[in-house]
């Protein structure tokens, strides 16, 4: 029997990278997963990979509409949930001279309003005593140039893991924040980048890390799991999953 046998989790963002690394990590555990995106195609994929275990729903964070379908399928599934890892996320890069409005808007759409209405709509969903994890992101800490309307986008929420575990306190719930750093998620290799700049890309980050890597989705994964499921005395916090790079 594997360690979250029984438990049912819900996964945005579910469809690739770190979402998807999660999600094979508990349901090769026993748990039940169901994972939202916006591609289908991906979502397919992610489905056929992660096998019986899993269900896939479509839908866009930054839609009202479709989280009240995300939030009745889920009802209609699972009942309540044990966890929720709230990882969906977009990430834009535009010097600050000239990130647009719609730029701007698109990052806070989807980061920070589709996070926060997202938990809002599944709370009533989640069993006293759950975990909800928040994706941050290291950059929320650092001034890093081209990110600067995605790093204010995830210093909210960063903000919010604090809010929301105050106020899901009197149920006990829990809620943390993991914040990964320069990950080989897979996001260059899809972004039509010519490869040889992809490659030049990754040792150029690789080399600004203390730990002198990229880290791997999984890594994040396994302080997902902890935070959602065996982090029982810890709340409102931060967990950062980024070689040093925020700490030496």
């Amino acid at each position: 029997m594997g360690r979250f046998e029984g438990k049912n989790v819900v996964i945005t963002g579910g469809s690739t990278g770190i979402g998807l690394a999660t999600a094979s990590l508990l349901v090769n555990q026993g748990a039940r997963v169901l994972i939202s995106g916006r591609d289908e195609v991906a979502l397919k994929a992610a489905c056929d990979h992660l096998g019986d275990g899993a269900i896939a729903v479509r839908g866009d964070v930054s839609s009202m509409i479709d989280i009240g379908v995300l939030a009745d399928r889920v009802q209609q599934e699972f009942g309540t949930i044990d966890a929720l890892i709230a990882n969906a996320g977009v990430t834009v890069h535009e010097p600050f001279e000239s990130t647009s409005e719609e730029s701007f808007d698109l990052l806070f759409a989807v980061n920070a309003k589709g996070l926060y209405f997202t938990v809002q709509r599944l709370a009533p969903l989640l069993a006293d005593g759950a975990g909800v994890v928040l994706t941050t992101s290291a950059v929320n800490m650092l001034g890093y140039p081209m990110v600067s309307a995605y790093a204010a986008s995830k210093a909210a929420v960063r903000s919010l893991a604090r809010s929301l575990a105050r106020e899901l306190l009197p149920r006990g719930v829990r809620v943390n924040a993991v914040s990964p750093g320069p990950i080989d998620s897979g996001i260059l290799d899809r972004a039509g980048i010519p490869h040889v700049i992809v490659e030049q890309t990754k040792v150029r980050m690789a080399a600004e890390i203390p730990m002198q890597r990229l880290g791997h989705p999984e890594e994040v994964a396994k302080a997902a799991a902890f935070l959602a499921f065996e982090a029982t005395f810890t709340t409102g916090a931060e967990l950062v999953v980024d070689g040093g790079g925020t700490q030496l």
